[in-house]
């Protein structure tokens, strides 16, 4: 018997509020990652760095599924999303890496 896995569609911002949507079977090594600009291009380049928003994911093709959805979403149903659970926008990984 395998252990189960957890996968996560998050969202991701800046001081500029830039969005950035992504997926992962390992969120706290993802958003080092993306923290200390490990991750080249979109997120190292506008200096994505405050998590935002994510669900969790018992399997890997829902979760993929839930992440092109998002990604194909306009900023506003975005935002709503967000707004809905994190109405502050305050960091979610904040006390992770104490």
């Amino acid at each position: 018997m395998s252990a189960s896995k957890t996968y996560y569609v998050y969202i991701m911002t800046n001081q500029s509020r830039t969005l950035y949507v992504g997926f992962t079977n390992n969120i706290q090594q993802r958003i080092m990652q993306h923290n200390e600009g490990l991750v080249e291009g979109f997120t190292s380049h506008y200096k994505i760095d405050t998590l935002i928003y994510f669900e969790t994911f018992s399997d890997a093709t829902s979760g993929i599924a839930k992440e092109k959805q998002i990604k194909r979403w306009r900023r506003e149903k975005k935002v709503r999303l967000i707004n809905q659970e994190n109405p502050d926008w305050h960091d979610l990984s904040d006390g992770w890496y104490d």
